[in-house]
């Protein structure tokens, strides 16, 4: 019998996200395993949060190979460190594709693309739009060579984006693109449907917490639900990225510190067991930088968890949430609207259970991950 050819070898490689992060290791990894042999190297992640997928659905052994990096905060000592550690590591694995999720690994890019690799170049962000808000990691330096290489990169890279608005900016590229959305995985829909605790009103938020997520929004809305339900519950999922000393001086945060729970950032199969005595998932976006134009990715894991949403009251989104009818669109300034919401969860289970089967059903047909893989290996293809 003859042998089958080698797969051809194909390195996801981010500088920033974990080791377990639900889109590269969740989904873009097992996605590309059956038709690629997979390597993965990104930022190290907990000993006991890190294991490797196991079994496909036809009981096969997924073969993945992972290497991990250290995270430095600071750009300047990933470029002295990291970069020099991720090339040695091309080197040894030596892979046909290589595909990047953050913008600062451009320049190895064309490296590596001399070297002969093609090369994959996700966009999760506008960074023309977010620039502006980062209080770190910028400058003219960083901002220019940026341009440069994102610049050039539109003649001689393959694209993924994660949002069609994105395309607004990407308008002259020369090579395969493809819009794959962040939708959920139908792993979610088998979870059990969620039994909240009425006796003990809990929320749920994943995501980055900060004020641009709308953080100072809900604690004002905590305070007056609280005045109704004084055991109210929130599970915090996230890096905080707001400084504890600003959070103390905060009144309203004074007032519902006892209600909140902040777990930090975990894996996404061990933040959604707390989800199946929520009564909704929360996902609000302020109108700055690129969230006009981005899906929070946590909503359609709500959705697919069978929790109603709560989320901001910006056209894209209310085009997802108002015509399947599985949750509220509220605006990301308005703690009465956004705490009537909450309410409303809370005194009428009966509606409640209905966003949530609209939910599921939404992602069953319309916003999930399987339709957008077949796009992702679709542009590999090519």
């Amino acid at each position: 019998m003859h042998k089958p050819p080698p797969r051809q070898r194909v390195l996801l490689l981010s500088t920033v996200h974990s080791m377990t992060d639900p889109r590269i290791a969740g989904k873009i990894a097992l996605s590309l395993e059956e038709y690629y042999e997979v390597y993965t190297i990104a930022v190290a992640a907990p000993k006991e949060y890190f294991k490797p997928p196991g079994m496909d659905k036809n009981g096969v052994a997924f073969k993945h190979h992972f290497s991990q990096l250290p995270y430095f905060q600071h750009l300047i000592w990933r470029l002295l460190w990291v970069h020099p550690m991720v090339f040695i590591k091309f080197l040894w694995i030596r892979p046909h594709i290589v595909h990047i999720f953050v913008a600062e690994l451009l320049p190895l890019a064309f490296v590596f693309r001399w070297l002969g690799a093609e090369i994959v170049y996700e966009v999760q962000e506008n960074l023309y739009k977010k620039l502006p808000l980062k209080t770190y990691n910028r400058g003219w330096l960083f901002e220019n060579v940026f341009r440069y290489f994102d610049h050039r990169a539109r003649r001689l890279f393959k694209f993924v984006f994660t949002e069609d608005a994105y395309l607004n900016e990407y308008q002259n590229l020369q090579q395969p693109y493809a819009i794959v959305h962040n939708f959920a995985t139908s792993q979610w829909l088998s979870q059990p449907v969620p039994v909240p605790d009425l006796q003990r009103p809990t929320f749920f938020y994943a995501g980055v917490i900060s004020f641009e997520r709308a953080f100072d929004t809900l604690l004002s809305a905590m305070v007056i639900v609280k005045q109704h339900y004084p055991n109210l519950v929130l599970h915090l999922f996230g890096h905080l990225r707001i400084p504890q000393q600003t959070l103390n001086e905060r009144e309203d945060y004074r007032q519902v510190n006892e209600n909140l729970i902040f777990h930090g950032y975990v894996p996404q199969q061990l933040a959604f067991l707390h989800a199946r005595k929520a009564l909704a998932g929360i996902a609000l976006l302020k109108p700055v930088g690129d969230y006009t134009d981005s899906y929070p990715t946590k909503l359609f894991d709500y959705m697919a968890l069978g929790l109603p949403v709560i989320t901001s009251d910006l056209p894209l989104l209310k085009a997802v949430v108002e015509p399947n009818q599985c949750g509220f669109c509220v605006s990301p300034y308005d703690a009465e609207a956004l705490a009537a919401a909450m309410l409303a969860c809370i005194e009428y289970p009966k509606k409640w259970q209905s966003m949530g089967e609209n939910g599921r059903n939404a992602i069953k047909t319309t916003y999930n991950w399987e339709n957008e893989a077949k796009k992702l290996v679709e542009l590999y293809q090519k």
